[in-house]
């Protein structure tokens, strides 16, 4: 029995090691393309969730748990062709060049949605692109060091979290410097959403995570060395701690300006240092939007009005039109005048009916 246990402590010792060795393999392979550790679980209908004393969790709106099902077929690749690796540039304006498999990237010009790719620079909010055969042009660049993410985002703005949908590339202007230059040996946060200005509750909180092993892995053998790892989401105060990668909507915003803050934790609950692993965003939030993705959330948009943001050159199907009904000839009453006149030919006819009879009789 004893051989038994041993056998499989061993066993799953050398499991752990097995993996751990793995995911260092393909960090090393991978360079400046960072690995997406964790699959994405797509977050469906969910009880209603306090998570904080004002921030509640909810369901995603239920068109965009209909529209998802479309895209569950792309597992998208995306890497950076230019800039290179480390290049170091001569010039404070850039050409970004992209490359996308497996995802097609474009906006529907009626609702202003679609694929598309989410950039940011540093870490300053995202730039989306649409189209990829034309480079981002980035200028005004600050001498020194720059990091440049991006990844492949649904059209609502939820990231794709599967390996390879994210890359990442650190270049220099003019000269290397310290700033800008994420760590490639430890976990990194990118903050995602939500950003900008916002019309409708639920909002998306959406994040990517590179580095940060599987939480399987982590809680396997505490003594193994492999941190589990946590997010501490702030909201104009209260915060709260989030143990999953997907997804999450949000209702409880204040109306006018909201801040949000994210930041990649250790399992003692410690910042994990790391250049962007700290982030915090101010947005707006003003009830009754009227733009597409407000009207999607409040339910005024039905799936079948905006299928051709993840469908293009989707066009709505037109009910067929009825067909004519035969309608019953209407036959009006006969007039004052029509009536008399029928009386009386009815009367002369009965008059010369009757002289007949007589002259009948007497030529008798």
């Amino acid at each position: 029995m004893k051989d038994m246990k041993g056998w499989q402590k061993t066993t799953k010792g050398l499991l752990t090691y097995l993996m751990t060795l793995l995911m260092t393999l393909n960090l090393v392979a991978c360079g400046d393309k960072a690995l997406t550790q964790e699959v994405n679980s797509s977050s469906t209908k969910r009880e209603k969730t306090h998570l904080s004393q004002k921030i509640t969790e909810v369901s995603p709106p239920p068109v965009i748990q209909e529209l998802r099902e479309a895209l569950e077929v792309y597992q998208p690749q995306v890497a950076i062709a230019s800039p290179q690796p480390d290049q170091v540039l001569q010039d404070d304006t850039i050409k970004v060049s992209f490359q996308v498999k497996d995802l097609p990237i474009f906006v529907d010009p009626k609702l202003g949605m679609g694929p598309h790719l989410e950039v940011i620079l540093d870490n300053q909010p995202y730039t989306m692109v649409y189209d990829i055969s034309q480079p981002l042009v980035l200028s005004d660049l600050t001498p020194g060091t720059h990091t440049l993410r991006v990844f492949a985002a649904r059209p609502w703005h939820e990231s794709f979290k599967n390996q390879g949908a994210y890359a990442q590339t650190t270049f220099h202007v003019f000269t290397k410097t310290d700033e800008n230059n994420p760590d490639p040996t430890q976990p990194l946060l990118t903050y995602s959403r939500p950003t900008g200005t916002y019309g409708a509750e639920p909002i998306l909180l959406d994040f990517y995570l590179t580095n940060a092993p599987l939480h399987l892995v982590a809680k396997e053998n505490p003594q193994d060395g492999i941190a589990d790892w946590r997010i501490r989401c702030t909201i104009n105060g209260e915060s709260f701690v989030i143990d999953r990668w997907e997804p999450i909507y949000l209702k409880g915003f204040n109306p006018g300006k909201n801040w949000v803050k994210l930041e990649f934790l250790d399992d003692k609950g410690n910042l994990v240092k790391n250049v962007f692993n700290s982030t915090v965003r101010a947005i707006a939030y003003e009830a009754k939007g009227q733009d597409t993705m407000s009207q999607i959330s409040t339910g005024q948009l039905k799936t079948a009005d905006v299928r051709g943001i993840v469908e293009q050159n989707y066009t709505a199907k037109i009910p067929d039109a009825p067909s004519p009904k035969e309608e019953a000839p209407v036959i009006e009453p006969p007039s004052q005048e029509e009536e008399k006149n029928a009386v009386e030919r009815g009367g002369n006819a009965e008059e010369r009916g009757e002289s007949m009879n007589t002259l009948r009789r007497n030529s008798a």
